[in-house]
């Protein structure tokens, strides 16, 4: 949604202080609106501070240009940035105006930005209708009385085809990513989109382990992989298989040593070689 248009911003219309200008010296102007009660008095003065100050604002407004934002939108939000200065300043606290409103004009720019632009890349032809459709849009809402313009509508008023009135309405809506803890669309027994990922099921890491080691077991000879069959499928303790097979127990705790060695080290090569074979399948 555009920033509401200042009334300000719409208001300083007569001739303005160049922003080359040093800042207008407003001193006793802030004195008097601290003192003065509601009422037209008060609104008058406080008009004239806040023209007299939009050009500061403005400045700021242009160090944020070329940002996908449309120009007049961001001279709004400094505006109203401006106005939020000019209501919460007291000159009894010693700081100068400028120095408490830069950083509150800047603030509010800023804020716009992180409520209103795109957390993903999106083409600049894009950007551009949802420009268009939201100011006709707005335009055509002020001369209806507040009923929402139909899409045939908006696209009369921004010179576009309905296909891209549609795309512009969409992007509109695309500014930013979902949270995790969002409930999904149409989701009647609450849960946030968060519940639906899946977790890691380390099951599969057994079934790679296994795929990766069976070359190297059928390298094996025969007697050390009945050791290890014994050892890991039949649980058997090496005393067991050492009486088993009628050898030490220390001659099998070797074996099965230098077995998982092999076995261990034929994997990884497995592994290594397929991650490989899958990195240059993906660069052919």
């Amino acid at each position: 949604m555009a920033p509401r248009r200042s009334e300000h911003h719409a208001a300083c219309t007569g001739p303005q202080r160049s922003t080359d200008t040093a800042a207008p010296s407003s001193d006793e102007a802030f004195r008097k609106l601290r003192t003065l009660p509601p009422g037209p008095e008060r609104d008058a003065l406080r008009e004239e501070t806040v023209c007299a100050w939009l050009p500061m604002a403005y400045r700021l407004a242009s160090r944020f240009r070329n940002r996908g934002e449309p120009m007049d939108d961001l001279r709004q939000v400094a505006a109203m940035g401006l106005v939020k200065a000019v209501d919460r300043y007291d000159p009894a606290r010693g700081k100068a105006f400028e120095t408490y409103a830069v950083p509150t004009v800047t603030g509010e720019l800023k804020r716009h930005f992180r409520d209103h632009t795109w957390d993903v890349h999106v083409p600049r032809r894009v950007q551009d209708l949802r420009n268009q459709v939201r100011t006709a849009r707005r335009d055509l809402a002020q001369r209806l009385g507040g009923r929402a313009p139909t899409c045939a509508e908006i696209a009369a008023e921004a010179d576009l085809t309905e296909e891209d009135v549609l795309l512009g309405l969409e992007a509109l809506e695309s500014y930013s990513a979902l949270s995790l803890d969002a409930e999904p669309a149409g989701a009647d027994g609450g849960g946030t989109l968060a519940d639906r990922l899946g977790s890691w099921d380390h099951a599969l890491d057994v079934a790679v382990d296994r795929e990766a080691a069976k070359p190297g077991l059928r390298k094996l000879p025969e007697r050390e992989r009945t050791i290890l069959y014994l050892r890991y499928f039949r649980d058997m303790t090496q005393l067991g298989i050492a009486q088993h097979l009628g050898i030490s127990q220390m001659h099998v705790s070797r074996l099965i040593s230098r077995s998982c060695a092999r076995v261990r080290a034929g994997a990884l090569k497995e592994t290594g070689t397929r991650e490989r074979a899958r990195a240059l399948s993906g660069t052919a």
